[in-house]
């Protein structure tokens, strides 16, 4: 029988896993406050993995995230260590880490929406409210 998932998916969970452990408990670097691994993404060979990076406080602006991902740079040896002593890997992947900007993303294009939304209501004709009204419902 066939695996469900292949090696590649797997080593990526794991590493996803085990890099939200070390880095809530393990890196002390105070740029690295409110940060999630959001997803992993690893070479077919194994060699390299691509790790995204979202901050929980959306509020702040894009520089404290872009902090975030250079305090994990940084940081980048001491996990690969600890990884190293929690992962049965032969070779462990370079980490690259990126930010991953979807949730900023999503809260601006809801906040344009929400305004958009706004400006045709204050916009309307009053007259086509009241025929809309009216009508009843559909």
């Amino acid at each position: 029988m066939a695996r469900e998932f292949s090696r590649r998916e797997r080593v990526a969970e794991e590493l996803k896993r085990e890099l939200g452990v070390l880095i809530a408990t393990q890196v002390k670097d105070p740029r690295v406050e409110f940060v999630t691994i959001t997803d992993v993404d690893v070479s077919p060979d194994l060699k390299h993995a691509k790790v995204y990076v979202g901050t929980f406080d959306v509020t702040a602006g894009d520089d404290k995230a872009a902090q975030a991902v250079q305090g994990l740079k940084a940081a980048g040896g001491y996990l690969k260590k600890q990884l190293s002593k929690r992962l049965r890997l032969r070779a462990l992947p370079d980490l690259r880490f990126i930010q991953d900007t979807t949730e900023r993303d999503a809260q601006r294009l809801d906040r344009l929406i929400d305004d958009a939304i706004e400006q045709d209501r204050e916009h309307a004709d009053p007259d086509l409210d009241e025929s809309n009204e009216d009508r009843g419902p559909a």
